[in-house]
């Protein structure tokens, strides 16, 4: 594999993002029974791609886009010590290219840029019973934070 490079996200790579995007769904899916139905999308991501709060980057070797992620400024809570935080999100490496430190790399860069927006509070949602993804998380400084749980009425309900 040749060098790979971490840059900004441009306009002429958004066929190949909604390509991942719709990886990552499908990836998702089993973890989340509240998805919709096909078609549906996580981000409008062409809008994503020129706001000046977010930030979208892939990994590129080859000419050929290989991994992606975006940092999101939000504002936090008022009763939280950080006015506002960063909050990552469509972590995505293609399957053959796993395990080659590439969502590192994604992160670095994305904290690297919200450090320059005077950002260095970072959030991020991953299914709970998602192991490989809350490890590759760990591996990079995140640690476990909050469970959010659910509840419909429609669901069955152990008796």
């Amino acid at each position: 594999m040749n060098e790979i490079k971490i840059r900004k996200a441009l306009p002429d790579d958004l066929d190949q993002l909604l390509l991942f995007e719709q990886d990552l769904i499908k990836t998702e899916r089993p973890f989340d029974p509240t998805i919709k139905a096909d078609p549906v999308n996580y981000y409008d991501l062409k809008t994503m791609l020129t706001a000046s709060h977010i930030e979208v980057v892939v990994a590129e070797t080859d000419k050929r886009i290989i991994a992606s992620g975006y940092a999101r400024i939000e504002s936090s809570k008022p009763f939280l010590k950080h006015k506002q935080h960063a909050y990552l999100g469509f972590m995505y490496v293609l399957p053959e290219y796993r395990g080659r430190g590439l969502n590192k790399k994604i992160i670095d860069a994305l904290k690297d840029w919200a450090a320059l927006q005077n950002i260095n509070e970072f959030r991020l949602d991953v299914y709970y019973d998602n192991a490989y993804a809350i490890k590759a998380y760990e591996k990079v400084g995140f640690s476990k934070y909050l469970l959010e749980m659910r509840f419909n009425l429609q669901d069955k309900t152990p008796d």
